[in-house]
């Protein structure tokens, strides 16, 4: 079992099926954040950093990446995770120039989308693999899958809160 420093997630493969349900309460956290203001949503607090806005992008895109990762991995033998391509998403999509009720949806939909898979999961599906290349090349169980990919969602929610004024940081 793995722990985010910065975080606290836990990486309980046991609790693999639990990740749906939280995947969407999550969702609706994001949705609320990104009702504020959207000049603060945009707002980028350091060159390097993400806005709130570019964050949740991020996650709606990353939502229906890994969707596709897990379908592939029901459907082929050790297929591998191709890199997404995070950082040249922010220009090549224009996130800080979307609106943020559209991503509050699309956001949602996703997580929806992604759950959807992992409700319809046989029990044999959770332990499928595939070759996901991030930190380093190494084989991954679905289950490992739909945790990396809730610690993802979880992080960045963190990352928003932490940008956005009156929001908890934890």
């Amino acid at each position: 079992m793995t722990a985010c420093t910065e975080c606290g997630f836990s990486y309980d493969l046991a609790s693999a099926p639990e990740v749906s349900t939280r995947i969407m309460e999550y969702a609706q956290d994001y949705a609320r954040l990104l009702a504020a203001d959207p000049s603060a949503l945009r707002r980028r607090p350091a060159a390097e950093v993400w806005s709130p806005l570019e964050y949740a992008c991020h996650v709606r895109d990353m939502l229906l990446v890994q969707r596709e990762r897990a379908l592939a991995a029901l459907r082929h033998e050790s297929p591998v995770a191709e890199p997404m391509g995070r950082d040249e998403r922010v220009e090549h999509d224009g996130y800080a120039e979307q609106r943020p009720a559209d991503v509050s949806r699309q956001l949602q939909d996703a997580a929806l989308l992604f759950a959807g898979v992992l409700d319809r999961l046989p029990a044999a599906g959770w332990e499928r693999v595939l070759i996901y290349t991030y930190p380093e090349p190494a084989e991954r169980s679905v289950r490992w899958l739909a945790l990396h990919t809730l610690h993802e969602v979880r992080h960045h929610l963190l990352d928003i809160r932490r940008q956005l004024p009156g929001q908890e940081a934890s």
